[in-house]
């Protein structure tokens, strides 16, 4: 008998994947759009953190339409600025893949030390060390993608944080929901 061990993949299954992809392409949100990258700088403003995002999860793996990466640098951090987040990233990278399929908010207040979330390689390769991310749920039920926050540091979001990033999302959701009735 030969003992084998492999480990869990970094990511869940994604068993609404085709559904997801058929209500992207339905509502347009393949691409980066400017009201996107608003919402973004506004929940890094209104989290005080330096990273923001709206992400959707495509047969590319993840998409960030929104994207603010306007501090790279948090205010009191003397560290060398870590490399900043593109518009796209696999599957593998990050927590929002965690988001989509929990459908449910998650929040890290420090990702090291939760052993489930401290190998992932955004963790090293962007000094990802707090994040906290929202699912967005169109009607039909499929989760489109997250809203989420991330830094460089630890950080304690408590109810506060957690009831700030759910409702954000939920008015992006009701925003992205009205493109079935106006589209672009």
């Amino acid at each position: 008998m030969t003992d084998s061990f492999e480990p869990p993949p970094l990511t869940p299954p994604d068993s609404q994947a085709p559904q997801r992809l058929q209500r992207l392409r339905a509502l347009g949100l393949g691409r980066p759009e400017r009201d996107f990258d608003d919402f973004a700088r506004n929940l890094a403003d209104i989290t005080d953190m330096p990273w923001a995002m709206v992400n959707f999860l495509d047969e590319h793996g993840q998409f960030f339409a929104g994207l603010y990466t306007g501090r790279s640098t948090p205010p009191g951090l003397s560290a060398p600025t870590p490399v900043e987040p593109g518009r796209r990233m696999s599957r593998e990278q990050g927590f929002c893949p965690h988001v989509v399929h929990r459908r449910r908010a998650l929040v890290l207040d420090d990702v090291c030390a939760y052993p489930r979330f401290a190998g992932n390689p955004v963790v090293d390769q962007l000094g990802i060390r707090t994040y906290m991310g929202a699912p967005l749920i169109d009607h039909t039920g499929t989760t489109l993608g997250t809203i989420c926050v991330v830094g460089t540091e630890p950080r304690t979001w408590g109810q506060e944080g957690l009831t700030t990033i759910k409702a954000w999302a939920a008015d992006l959701s009701t925003r992205i929901n009205q493109r079935d009735h106006h589209p672009r």
